[in-house]
């Protein structure tokens, strides 16, 4: 295991062993942070010319669950397995939904639109965007504690069929659109871009000596970490995982302010719905209840003046009436983040 360092200025420089983290810690020579991952880091408080090695992060795609490996040379620095964003599709269709019922009552009448304002600008739809940014999004967290070099990616093969000029379908398929948006935003970022077919992955698995799991949510290494691992692996020249635990990456979704609820209450009238905010907390914002320990903020109910509370890593809501002012706020983060092995082995205690 290796923790990231950065210097006074925020440029990444080296990790080091968590030995040495907390040699500079006690020393003073360095102050202990939290990215917005979750992920521990410190940083110095001098300035330092940075001495840096390669570091390869591999990024193994999927449909429901991600795996993201950060190697270098000899050691792992960081293993990730992130949910993939998949409401989004749904989202934008009770959206389109929700606007044709209202353009077409009595009170509320307006005419659609015919003049398409993004006709003739290169689009890529709403799921499509949303699933790929969010693999860059992560890369680039990881950017600002790691001097990064190289990417790693598992090229998914899009489904294409045969026309006259080869394959057709590859400029309409989504996997092919989302895939190649991905390589830009990294090459964006300033790193090298290696891509790898499904087969190359098997490949390099077996030469490494290991072996994925068949389960696909299982939080371990595994389960996707293994793939991106290997892929990191084969540019960086590692030989074999020194750190194989898992950091447990889920994205805080908010739903944002609708107009009113889908359906009306009693006498017809509609409640308002949604929103960012929870009688001025940020909904998702870490707090600890003297209560219920930590958690994050959910919705609220204005009339009672009770915010929600839910469970940080599950987010099973455990109140609905809970007061702000009995609320330790501690930070913002737009993910919830854990080490999934240490929570998987304290669940099995408790049964």
């Amino acid at each position: 295991m290796r923790v990231p360092v950065v210097d006074s200025r925020g440029i990444p420089l080296m990790p080091c062993t968590p030995a040495k983290a907390r040699h500079l810690l006690r020393q003073g020579k360095a102050r202990p942070k939290w990215d917005k991952l979750g992920i521990f880091y410190v940083q110095l408080t001098y300035e330092q010319e940075p001495s840096n090695q390669p570091l390869v992060v591999g990024v193994d795609p999927g449909s429901t669950f991600e795996g993201y490996s950060v190697v270098g040379t000899q050691d792992t620095v960081l293993n990730l397995m992130a949910e993939a964003p998949t409401h989004v599709k749904d989202a934008v269709e009770v959206r389109r939904t929700m606007r044709r019922a209202r353009r077409h009552r009595t009170k509320w009448r307006r005419p659609s639109r015919n003049n398409n304002r993004l006709a003739g600008k290169r689009r890529i739809p709403p799921s499509t965007r949303s699933r790929w940014e969010a693999k860059a999004r992560i890369v680039a967290r990881l950017t600002r504690l790691l001097p990064l070099t190289d990417a790693a990616v598992e090229d998914v093969q899009a489904v294409t069929r045969k026309g006259k000029g080869g394959t057709w379908n590859t400029s309409f398929s989504p996997v092919q659109v989302g895939k190649d948006h991905l390589y830009r935003l990294l090459k964006g970022m300033g790193l090298a871009v290696w891509k790898y077919e499904g087969w190359q992955t098997k490949e390099a698995r077996d030469r490494f000596g290991l072996k994925k799991s068949k389960s696909k949510s299982r939080r371990s290494f595994e389960s996707h970490a293994v793939d991106a691992w290997v892929l990191a692996a084969t540019v960086s020249g590692a030989t074999a995982p020194t750190w194989m635990r898992l950091w447990y990456v889920t994205t805080i979704r908010l739903h944002r302010r609708q107009l009113h609820r889908l359906q009306p209450a009693k006498g017809g009238k509609r409640a308002p719905y949604g929103g960012t905010r929870s009688l001025g907390l940020k909904r998702g914002t870490l707090v600890r209840h003297p209560r219920y320990g930590l958690c994050a903020v959910g919705g609220c109910d204005r009339k009672r003046g009770t915010i929600s509370l839910h469970d940080y890593r599950t987010n099973k809501r455990l109140t609905q009436g809970a007061k702000a002012a009995d609320c330790r706020v501690l930070t913002w983060t737009p993910y919830r983040t854990y080490l999934a092995e240490a929570a998987e082995a304290r669940r099995s205690s408790r049964r």
